[in-house]
C-alpha cells in the first residue's frame, strides 16, 4: 500500500469517526429535545385534567369490571392531542366520554402513583401497534375513604419517530458525503503534499538509470518535505562535484603520467639495446635517470592515492597537539633537506583531527618552502593562536600564479624545471578543508612566500600543561 493511499485512508477513517460521533451526538440531542416537547405536552394535558371541573363521581359503568365512563365536556381534548384516563388506588379505571371507546393500557405502577406510594413517571409503550409515550401522575391524593386518583396521559410518537427517522437518514447521507469529501480532499492534499517525495523518487530513479548527477528537484516550499528536497539536491550536488573532481583527477593524472612513462619507456628501450651500442658512461647516466624517474613515479602515485581518498579521514578524529605534530614534520623535512635550516617557534595548541594527514600536510608545506629557499637560508615556522605559518626566503610566487598554486597538478612557470608533481599543495588544501580549516599563500615582506595554515582549533592554545614545544631550531 502506497503512502498516499495510507494517508487517504487515515484521513477518511478520522473524518468518518468524527462525523459518526458528531452524528450520534446530534441525533440524541434532537431526540431528547423532541421527547422533552412531548413530555411537556403530556404534563400540560395532565394539569388541564387536574384543574378541570369534572365530577368523576358521576361516572357510569361501562359493563366491564372496574371500568367507568365520565363526562368531561369542559376539557378541550382532541384525539391528535393524545388520550388519557383516570386510575384510582383501588384499581378502578375511568374513561372520558370524549373519545371513541378505547381500552388504554394501565399498569400496577399507575395505581401506586394514585395511592401516592410511587412518584410520577414517563414510559414508552407499544399500544395497539403504535409507539406511544405515557405519563402517570397523581391528580388527587387519597382523602378519608376516598381512594387517590392518578391520570395516565398518552401521546402517539408517530410524528416524533418520523422526524427522527428523517434526521437519521439525513445524518447518514451527510456522514457518507462528509467521508467522501474528506477522502477526495485527503487524496488531493496527499498528492500535493507528497509531490516532492514523488519527484525525489523519480529523480533518484533517473540518476540510477542515466548516471546523470546534474538532475535536481524543483523546490517551491519551506516545510519538512521542502527541506527534504533541498537536502537531496545538496546531496546530488556533492556527488556531482565529487564525480567531476574524480574525473578531473583521472584526466590530470593521465596527462601527468604520460610524460614520465614515455621518458621511462624510452630510457629502458635504450638500455635494452646491445651493450656495444651504448658507451658505459651514458649507460650509467641512463640507469641513474631511470632510478630517478621511478622515484618520481612512486612519489606521484603516492600523492595521487592521497588525493583519491577525497575528504574522508582514514582514522577516527582525535584530539591532537598541533605543536608536537609540527615538530615531527620538521624532523622529517630536516632529514630530506639538511642544507636548509628550519627556525621554529611553536606555542602549544590543540586540534581535533588525524595525526597522519595533518603531519603530511605540514611536511608538504615545509618541503615546498625548503625547495624554494636558497641553501643556507632558513625556513621560519611559527605556531601561534592555532595558526601555523611557514615562510621561505626564496624568489616568491608571481601574482599570476598565486591564485592557482593549490590546484591539482598546477606548477608555476619557474617550477616546471624542478622535481615535483604539483600535488603537494593540493594535498595541503584538501587536509585543511577536511579539518574545517583554510590554507592561504601571500608574498612575504622582504621577499619569499608565507603560507598560513589554520585547522579547527579546540580551546585555542592548549591548556594541557605548558610543557609543550616552545621555541625550537633545527
Amino acid at each position: 500500500m502506497s503512502l498516499r493511499t495510507r494517508l487517504v485512508l487515515v484521513a477518511a477513517v478520522a473524518v468518518a469517526a468524527a462525523v459518526a460521533l458528531s452524528s450520534v451526538f446530534v441525533y440524541f440531542l434532537v431526540r431528547n429535545d423532541l421527547r422533552a416537547q412531548v413530555d411537556r405536552n403530556l404534563e400540560a394535558q395532565a394539569e388541564r385534567v387536574e384543574k378541570s371541573p369534572f365530577r368523576w363521581i358521576l361516572a357510569l359503568p361501562t359493563g366491564e369490571p372496574n371500568v367507568w365512563r365520565f363526562n368531561v365536556r369542559g376539557l378541550q381534548f382532541a384525539e391528535e392531542g393524545g388520550y388519557f384516563h383516570l386510575v384510582d388506588s383501588a384499581g378502578n379505571r375511568y374513561e372520558p366520554d370524549i373519545y371513541t371507546p378505547v381500552v388504554l393500557p394501565t399498569t400496577a405502577r399507575a395505581k401506586e402513583v394514585a395511592a401516592g406510594s410511587e412518584p410520577s413517571f414517563f414510559s414508552d409503550l407499544t399500544f395497539d401497534g403504535h409507539h406511544v409515550r405515557v405519563l402517570a401522575r397523581q391528580v388527587r391524593p387519597p382523602v378519608g375513604d376516598e381512594p387517590g386518583l392518578a391520570i395516565e396521559a398518552l401521546v402517539p410518537l408517530a410524528d416524533t419517530d418520523k422526524e427522527l427517522a428523517q434526521i437519521r437518514l439525513w445524518l447518514v447521507v451527510v456522514s457518507l458525503g462528509g467521508v467522501g469529501l474528506a477522502s477526495l480532499a485527503g487524496f488531493l492534499v496527499a498528492r500535493t503534499a507528497l509531490r516532492p517525495v514523488r519527484e525525489l523518487s523519480e529523480t533518484a530513479e533517473r540518476v540510477r538509470t542515466t548516471r546523470d548527477l546534474s538532475q535536481r528537484i524543483h523546490v517551491g516550499r519551506s516545510d519538512e518535505l521542502g527541506r527534504l528536497a533541498d537536502t537531496f539536491n545538496e546531496m546530488l550536488e556533492s556527488l556531482d562535484e565529487a564525480a567531476r573532481r574524480q574525473q578531473q583527477l583521472v584526466q590530470d593524472a593521465s596527462h601527468e603520467l604520460r610524460t614520465p612513462l614515455t621518458s621511462l619507456r624510452t630510457n629502458i628501450e635504450v638500455l635494452a639495446s646491445p651493450d656495444h651500442e651504448l658507451p658505459p658512461g651514458e649507460r650509467a647516466q641512463l640507469l641513474d635517470d631511470v632510478i630517478a624517474q621511478l622515484g618520481e613515479m612512486t612519489a606521484l602515485v603516492s600523492e595521487l592515492t592521497e588525493l583519491a581518498r577525497g575528504e574522508e579521514l582514514e582514522e577516527a578524529p582525535e584530539e591532537l597537539r598541533l605543536d608536537l605534530v609540527t615538530e615531527e614534520a620538521i624532523r622529517r623535512t630536516t632529514r630530506n633537506h639538511p642544507e636548509v635550516p628550519i627556525h621554529a617557534e611553536l606555542s602549544p595548541a590543540t586540534i581535533v583531527g588525524t595525526a597522519a594527514s595533518v603531519e603530511r600536510a605540514i611536511a608538504n608545506l615545509l618541503d615546498n618552502a625548503a625547495k624554494w629557499s636558497p641553501a643556507g637560508e632558513p625556513v621560519d615556522v611559527r605556531l601561534e593562536h592555532g595558526q601555523l605559518t611557514v615562510r621561505d626566503h626564496g624568489p616568491g610566487i608571481a601574482q599570476t600564479d598565486l591564485p592557482h598554486i593549490f590546484d591539482r597538478f598546477y606548477r608555476a612557470t619557474s617550477a616546471r624545471s624542478m622535481p615535483g608533481s604539483g600535488l603537494g599543495l593540493a594535498i595541503v588544501r584538501q587536509v585543511a578543508e577536511a579539518h574545517g580549516g583554510t590554507i592561504v599563500a601571500e608574498p612575504a615582506p622582504g621577499g619569499g612566500t608565507v603560507m598560513r595554515l589554520t585547522l579547527g582549533s579546540r580551546n585555542g592554545a592548549s591548556a594541557a600543561d605548558g610543557n609543550g614545544a616552545g621555541p625550537a631550531e633545527s
